[in-house]
């Protein structure tokens, strides 16, 4: 049995009465926004990460401004 066009309109329409067409419109503006914050901050992360970083070396450096105290 697979999904046909009436199962998939009998669904929409009741998400649609359910939730109303305001609360899907803000919805979707909302999953809109989310993934561009999420795209700007890749985009962000690739110019941030230019030069590698080496862990060993800080917790080195940490260790050591423990031991001082």
């Amino acid at each position: 049995m697979s999904i046909g066009i009436w199962q998939i309109a009998i669904v929409v329409i009741l998400v649609v009465l359910l939730f109303g067409r305001g609360k899907i419109s803000s919805l979707m503006g909302d999953v809109a926004k989310g993934i561009k914050s999420f795209k700007k901050g890749m985009a962000s992360d690739v110019t941030d990460d230019s030069e590698p970083k080496n862990i060993s070396d800080d917790n080195q450096d940490n260790n050591k401004s423990n031991n001082k105290e």
